[in-house]
């Protein structure tokens, strides 16, 4: 009896492997050769599809040609750092570079670009002022460029921050040191007494008839 009842379960178990492992296998094959289309797949049965392939997904473009707007993704123009930006500069583009920045940039540069950011302060490498006239004077493509390729011991950030916040960046700096080079002179008059200590605000001119009082 115990004989029996031990075989009939090795019985059973085989087949339970088998009916397992064949169950599997159909499944894989029936996925494999089922209707999902692969990619680049001939398909001249579905017409959508031009020259009878499969299309590229959405998001993605074919090799070659990608990244051809010279302006954008390198920052120069025939060659040369372009001196504007591909895009309008708004006040939400210098928000985003200013996030952007924050993330990015600060640790190293400082959040008002004088190069001492706490990366610096614990005695790392110098990073660069961008209130040193040399930067000041550099283009926006040039600040692209340097985010894009690196320089000195600043690694690429291509792979971590898009071109267009790259451009975004840019900006910010141009910003940053726009403000921190700035003079009252440059303010719109409208907002100069804003800026001034009320000990500074230039005095109203008596009006005519009356007497200054001592």
């Amino acid at each position: 009896m115990s004989f029996n009842v031990t075989k009939n379960l090795r019985t059973m178990a085989w087949l339970a492997m088998a009916v397992a492992a064949a169950g599997a296998s159909g499944c894989h094959q029936g996925m494999w050769n089922g209707s999902r289309i692969k990619p680049l797949e001939s398909v001249p049965a579905v017409p959508m599809f031009n020259g009878g392939r499969l299309a590229l997904v959405e998001g993605t473009v074919p090799f070659g040609a990608a990244n051809t707007d010279e302006f954008l993704y390198t920052g120069k123009i025939n060659g040369e750092y372009a001196t504007s930006f591909p895009f309008p500069v708004t006040k939400e583009v210098l928000l985003r570079g200013q996030d952007r920045y924050n993330i990015y940039c600060a640790p190293c540069h400082s959040q008002v670009g004088d190069g001492k950011g706490m990366i610096v302060q614990r005695e790392m490498k110098q990073a660069g002022n961008y209130h040193q006239q040399r930067l000041r004077d550099a283009a926006p493509g040039y600040f692209f460029d340097v985010m894009t390729n690196g320089f000195g011991v600043m690694y690429s950030y291509a792979s971590r921050i898009s071109p267009e916040d790259r451009w975004k960046i840019a900006a910010y700096i141009r910003a940053l040191q726009l403000g921190q080079n700035a003079s009252l002179a440059d303010v719109p008059e409208a907002d100069r007494k804003e800026l001034l200590a009320p000990g500074d605000a230039p005095a109203a001119p008596a009006q005519e008839g009356t007497h200054a009082t001592h």
